[in-house]
């Protein structure tokens, strides 16, 4: 029998909660290390949708990248939109656990997989830990060949098919561009640190994308933030079946994009 337990002890090691930026509420949110696990759900975060899949889908471990309470809270009102999910997870025995900007740094991560998916090779920590360089936030490495900025927005876009919200791309469309940096999620607080042709992460906000442009560095391309960090579930959930015996995976379907459509102007 596999334990809650055994399975945090095998994500801790492959994402220590010591590397979680310093802000961040990464670990066991509610459940019991000793409870037996035989179904495991990822999601990026723990929306009603998730959590109802979860528990039809009758798991005993809820794997988010999201934190449920990224700014502390002081209670878990069963009254409230996050209280309530997890009353439900509590009453039906359900674990939930994050692993967030731990495992942002961590190899093979969330940028990994964001990275895999558009094609970049050889990648490597934009911001390396102080300790280990091949750990850290983003990755920039090299796409096979040389190709165009809007190109390469397209062919994220197809890579990307369930982005909802749609890719956006600043800077001239046929600029060449071949090292490409990515951050999955939020990756503002990069772009200082940026060495690239192109920079693709999430949340680029008008002024923090104008200003930047106007240095004359990278190029930049915006996708939609859940999708980017959603690629990184399905390899973990083969990782997890891989090692432990007995167990099995579900991703929920979603990407847990709060936009339902975009119209095109």
């Amino acid at each position: 029998m596999t334990t809650v337990g055994e399975v945090i002890a095998y994500l801790e090691q492959r994402f220590p909660s010591s590397r979680a930026e310093e802000w961040d509420a990464v670990g066991l949110v509610t459940g019991r290390r000793a409870s037996a696990v035989h179904r495991i759900v990822l999601a990026v975060e723990a929306t009603s949708a998730v959590v109802r899949d979860a528990l039809d889908a009758g798991a005993d471990l809820l794997v988010l990248h999201h934190p449920v309470y990224l700014r502390g809270t002081t209670t878990i009102d069963g009254d409230s939109p996050k209280g309530s999910l997890m009353h439900d997870a509590i009453r039906a025995g359900m674990a939930v656990y994050v692993a967030h900007t731990n495992a942002d740094k961590a190899r093979p991560g969330v940028s990994d997989a964001l990275a895999e998916a558009i094609g970049v090779i050889g990648t490597q920590p934009v911001l390396p830990e102080p300790d280990d360089a091949t750990l850290g936030l983003g990755r920039v490495g090299a796409l096979p060949a040389p190709t165009t900025l809007a190109a390469l927005a397209a062919s994220i876009a197809r890579a990307l098919s369930g982005a909802r919200g749609g890719v956006r791309w600043a800077g001239e469309p046929d600029r060449v561009v071949q090292r490409v940096a990515v951050c999955g999620g939020s990756g503002a607080d990069l772009l200082e640190h940026i060495d690239a042709d192109v920079y693709v992460t999430s949340d680029l906000r008008h002024h923090t994308a104008t200003d930047y442009l106007a240095t004359g560095r990278a190029a930049l391309i915006d996708i939609p933030h859940a999708v980017g960090e959603s690629l990184w579930l399905d390899p973990l959930a083969r990782e997890l079946v891989a090692h432990f015996d007995g167990i099995t995976t579900h991703v929920h379907p979603d990407g847990c994009d709060p936009w339902s459509g975009v119209i095109p102007a």
